[in-house]
């Protein structure tokens, strides 16, 4: 079953993907497996996303691309 979040008032979706998948740089992916929400940049209450299931491999790049500071 595929993994879902619900938004809570006031989430952008850099939040949701650095709760979610554990890095904002991984927005893009969450944004891509949630086209028809793409255009909303601060969520209500109760919208429910996809959330895109991302091998370790690809969080582990992400992270490695981060500064010392935020990894």
């Amino acid at each position: 079953m595929p993994k879902t979040y619900r938004t809570q008032q006031g989430d952008t979706w850099d939040i949701i993907a650095k709760r979610q998948l554990g890095s904002e740089n991984l927005m893009p992916a969450l944004m891509e497996a949630n086209l028809a929400q793409r255009r909303i940049a601060i969520f209500p209450e109760g919208v429910i996303l996809n959330v895109p299931d991302l091998p370790e491999q690809t969080k582990t790049e992400v992270k490695l691309n981060l500064p010392p500071w935020k990894r």
